[in-house]
Formats: C-alpha cells, sequence, structure tokens
C-alpha cells in the first residue's frame, strides 16, 4: 500500500487486523508471527520516507531518525513471540526497556504507538503539513484498531508503545547528538585537502563531528577503517592522477544508461527521502510484497536501520580524518579547468563515499537475514518522485549495492576508489552486526 505524498493518507480497511481473547494467546500473550501483517511498518516507514524528504532532512541525520526508529519498532513488539529476542544489551547503551504486563496486548497498536511518538520526538521542529500527516497516519490506525480491539486491551497497548517510545528517545539523547551536530569546522591541513566545491562553494561542509555520535554496534566510528586511498600526486604518471582521469574520461562520455543509474541514486535532500531512506524503501517494497509479519518486517527495518546509522558515523569519521577533495576540485586545477561534474558534489570530503557505505551495510544485513534474493526497486515511483526514474531490477541485494556506488562515478562526484573502499567498509559493518547482535532466540 502507497499513499500520495503529503495528501491525507487513506488506509485500506478490508485487511484483517487478528486479535483474540481466545486460548490461541497464551497467558504470556506469545502469538503466531502471521497473525499481524506488516502493514503498520510499512506504512509508517514509507511516511518517514515523505516525512524526511518534506523537511530536506540530510543524510547524516537522516540515518538516525531511521536507525531509531526502526530499533523502536523492533523493541515494542519483540516480546509479542517467543522467537526474538531483545536488544537490550546488544545495542550500545540500550540497558533496559519497560516490559509488557502478562495481559494480552495488540502488537499493531503497540508498534502503531511507538512510532508515532519516536518519530515526533526525534523531529521536534516538524512543519505543519508534516506534523498533519504523522498525526493522521497515527489517527486512521487507532481508529480501525478501537473498532476491532477490547478497550482495556487497547489503551494497555497504546501506554507500552509511549513508554517505549519514551525510554528509547531517553537512550538515544545519550548519544552524543547534540554535541556533535553541526559543529565548527577545523580542517586538517593535509596534501590534497577538501576545499567548497562549485556551484555553491559552500564553505561550512556538512556535519564534520558527525563521526564522533555513538554507533548503535561498532566500538567507534574507526571500527571498520577503510584502506589507505592513494596518495594525493598531481603527478600525471601517479595513482592518483589516473583515477581522476577516469571520472574525467567517464564524464566526457555518459551512456543513456550510466546517466539513468547516477539519477536513480542520487537520493538528495528535499528531492527524495535520502540514501538511508531509500534502503528502508526497500525493505518497505519488500515486507508488503513478500507478506512479511509484522515481527519479520520490524527485524529486516531494524538490521537495515541499525546498519545505515553506524555506517554514516563511520563514513564521516573517515571523511573528516582524510579530509581528501573532490574530484571536481583535482580535475579543474589539473586536467580541464571547465571540467563540470554530471551531479551537483555535495559539501563535504570526499574519502570515503557514503552511498557506497551505507548501501555495503544494508546490502550485507539484508543478506543475511533473506539470503541472495531478486527483486524489482520501485521507490521513485511509489514515493511520486519528480522526476520520476523506473523501477530497477535487481538479482540480489550486492547487485543494488554495487550499483549505487558505481552511479558516483557516474555522477562525477566520487574517485572509483571511494566507491570500491566504501562498499568494503559497508560491508564490514554489516559483518559486525550479524556477528553482535541477535534478532532471534534461536
Amino acid at each position: 500500500m502507497r499513499r500520495t505524498l503529503l495528501l491525507p493518507l487513506i488506509l485500506i480497511v478490508s485487511l484483517p487486523v487478528f486479535f483474540t481473547d481466545t486460548p490461541a494467546i497464551s497467558a504470556s500473550n506469545k502469538i503466531l508471527k502471521h497473525e499481524s501483517p506488516s502493514e503498520v511498518a510499512s506504512s509508517w516507514f514509507d511516511l518517514l520516507y515523505d516525512v524526511v524528504r518534506q523537511e530536506r532532512i540530510p543524510p547524516p541525520q537522516a540515518s538516525r531518525i531511521y536507525g531509531i526508529s526502526a530499533v523502536a519498532l523492533y523493541e515494542s513488539i519483540a516480546p509479542g513471540t517467543d522467537e526474538n529476542r531483545s536488544l537490550v544489551g546488544q545495542l550500545n547503551g540500550l540497558v533496559a526497556l519497560p516490559q509488557p504486563n502478562k495481559k494480552n496486548l495488540h502488537w499493531p497498536t503497540v508498534a502503531n504507538t511507538v512510532l508515532a511518538n519516536t518519530i515526533r520526538g526525534l523531529i521536534p521542529n516538524l512543519s505543519a503539513l508534516s506534523l498533519y500527516n504523522v498525526k493522521n497516519l497515527e489517527q486512521e490506525f487507532a481508529d480501525r484498531f478501537q473498532d476491532e480491539v477490547p478497550r482495556p486491551h487497547y489503551d494497555r497497548s497504546v501506554a507500552q508503545g509511549r513508554a517505549v517510545a519514551t525510554v528509547i528517545l531517553s537512550w538515544c539523547a545519550g548519544d552524543g547528538f547534540s554535541a556533535n551536530n553541526n559543529c565548527p569546522y577545523v580542517p586538517v591541513a593535509v596534501p590534497g585537502a577538501w576545499v567548497p566545491t562549485p556551484p555553491a562553494f559552500n564553505p561550512n561542509p556538512l556535519q564534520p563531528c558527525w563521526g564522533f555520535i555513538r554507533p548503535m554496534v561498532l566500538t567507534s566510528g574507526t571500527e571498520c577503517p577503510a584502506v589507505a586511498h592513494p596518495s594525493f600526486s598531481t603527478d600525471s604518471g601517479s595513482t592518483f592522477y589516473a583515477a581522476a582521469s577516469e571520472v574525467y574520461n567517464v564524464g566526457l562520455g555518459l551512456t543513456a544508461e550510466q546517466k539513468t543509474i547516477a539519477d536513480y541514486w542520487a537520493d538528495n535532500p528535499g528531492a527524495t527521502g535520502t540514501p538511508p531512506g531509500h534502503w528502508m524503501a526497500i525493505v518497505s517494497q519488500i515486507a508488503r510484497n513478500d507478506q512479511l509479519s509484522l515481527w519479520e518486517a520490524a527485524e529486516a527495518f531494524a538490521r537495515v536501520g541499525i546498519a545505515v546509522h553506524d555506517a554514516f558515523i563511520a563514513c564521516w569519521n573517515t571523511k573528516f580524518a582524510t579530509n581528501l577533495q573532490r574530484p571536481v576540485t583535482y580535475i579543474r586545477n589539473n586536467i580541464n579547468a571547465t571540467w563540470s561534474t554530471y551531479i551537483v558534489t555535495p559539501n563535504f570530503p570526499t574519502y570515503i563515499s557514503g552511498h557506497s557505505t551505507q548501501s555495503g551495510a544494508a546490502a550485507t544485513v539484508l543478506t543475511d537475514m533473506f539470503g541472495t534474493k531478486s527483486f524489482v526497486d520501485r521507490t521513485h515511483t511509489e514515493h511520486g518522485l519528480v522526476p520520476p526514474q523506473q523501477p530497477r531490477t535487481f538479482n540480489s541485494f550486492d547487485q543494488a549495492s554495487a550499483e549505487a556506488a558505481i552511479s558516483r562515478l557516474y555522477g562525477g562526484i566520487h574517485f572509483s576508489f571511494d566507491n570500491n573502499n566504501g562498499l568494503a567498509c559497508g560491508q564490514c559493518i554489516g559483518q559486525k552486526i550479524i556477528e553482535r547482535v541477535s534478532f532471534r532466540t534461536h
């Protein structure tokens, strides 16, 4: 189910919401996963994508919002089955969560409540339009569920969702965001240092201290270090010059397909729900198309949310530690003074590629959950993006992540070593998540 961007939300009320007071639910309220579909989860993350787009939230902040919201969803319903394991003690700083009482809860109501409250808490200055859409979706589900669930159970479910949201918001308040959000930029004096890029030549790079925010799983933003990039050199025989020449020559001869790929994965703030939102949108599509249960969808969202959250921290740590200039700067200074990129260069250092890092991490954790899976990505058409890009078909998550990475070469805004080493860094992050986080009890 998709909704038109920023219009009143219309939910399909004919879908069953399973709740019973019969012995089908045990005294501890553990239920079969197929008894609750994923509609609540996918609808909320579809809306969150649209909110991030409407509010023009940059990718690092968006990754945090997606990641924390996904953890909130997962933790709110994890007690609903015997199979799902809490992330308490597995994520950095998450030490306790309110436990539901033994009386029956309606888990879709818990999920609806926790997501509404978490999103409002994470984005306190929502525009009137986005706030309306958040309130509207919350009320649409609330109206439906109140008609189907005994009132005492509904009220307990709302209370549980609010309680979990409160604790999750308190947990994330200790991650260093307030201290490291848009800190003053202190440039690092390195050969080939980053300088402002055309067309805006903005002297203030985006989020120079983002790499110091607390990760969810990594011990720090330096745990999955990218290998060293080629030594900066303006010598025409150097490896660095060759890498820049590749960007230059590819840009001169872009094919229609290469332009399509560059545009498809651009995911600029304000135009889309950003790169991390793109991978969350892929999860939403899988949840609907594969008819995942609420718990299966919550796990998939949590996996990707954690992955992109930590990937942006690691990537930004590397970006500002290396402080390397963008291809457009090097090419204009050393190859062709009038050369321009196909995609506008973002205002922060080049090494490593954020698209590549977070795509490698997302693809790794999704492959661990679903295996080598073919899928069609309809993010652009489902969210009514302008200009629209036609759906793309992938044989695996890794294929999609590789295309996301090379799209930055086609756009002219990254060297190949940015993309390749970023992809490897992201895969390392994804593997750390797989090794350290268990979503199942067995």
